[in-house]
């Protein structure tokens, strides 16, 4: 497949882009691609603290927070709550129990953490609006909520947010039962389908 090419994951994001010989590198998993972008072409620090600063190692120690933390808990706790194909509820339970953790620990720690427009202050953003399952809401955490639509505000955020297509994760919150179920029973089978190619490849 051409994607592994890019990323032998094959998954997205991923990145390619010349070096300063040239050549062709390819980059992939959001935190690397961030780490990346900064290191390549924010040589103002408009983005990022200079390397080896505190203020950059907290910035870093965030966005691994990030990976490691909001990305593949609130990722799990949305498998489970619409996408799943059955009710597993220990695991939806587990999920979204760590996902409202992680949340309080951003609503109570965040407001001294690295600058507004940081790549860590952008990396957990995309998926946080969308509450697993109406079974937990952003509205939960006033604070987390008002930096959220902050960034929103920044220019190219949110044009960055709908490429390469709409984001719609903020208009879920909004939709009604039956209309998430529709999303939910296109995306799930599609899910599930690429799951089992994955497992025979």
């Amino acid at each position: 497949m051409a994607e592994l090419a890019i990323n032998p994951n094959s998954r997205i994001p991923a990145l390619t882009d010349v070096d300063k010989n040239g050549k062709e590198i390819q980059i992939f998993e959001s935190g690397a691609i961030l780490e990346y972008l900064v290191a390549q072409y924010d040589k103002d620090h408009k983005v990022l603290y200079p390397y080896n600063s505190p203020e950059y190692w907290e910035t870093v120690s965030w966005l691994t927070w990030q990976m490691a933390g909001v990305g593949p808990m609130q990722g799990q706790a949305n498998h489970f709550a619409r996408f799943a194909g059955e009710q597993v509820p220990y695991a939806l339970n587990c999920y979204v129990h760590e996902t409202r953790r992680l949340y309080r620990v951003l609503a109570i720690t965040w407001p001294r953490a690295p600058r507004a427009t940081s790549s860590a202050t952008a990396s957990p953003s995309p998926t946080l609006p969308y509450s697993p399952g109406g079974l937990l809401s952003i509205d939960e955490f006033p604070h987390v909520k008002k930096w959220l639509y902050t960034l929103l505000v920044c220019p190219g955020f949110e044009e960055g947010c709908n490429a390469p297509g709409p984001h719609r994760y903020l208009n879920m919150n909004d939709m009604s039962e039956e209309e998430l179920n529709s999303i939910a029973a296109s995306l799930g089978t599609w899910i599930i389908d690429a799951m089992k190619r994955d497992a025979e490849a």
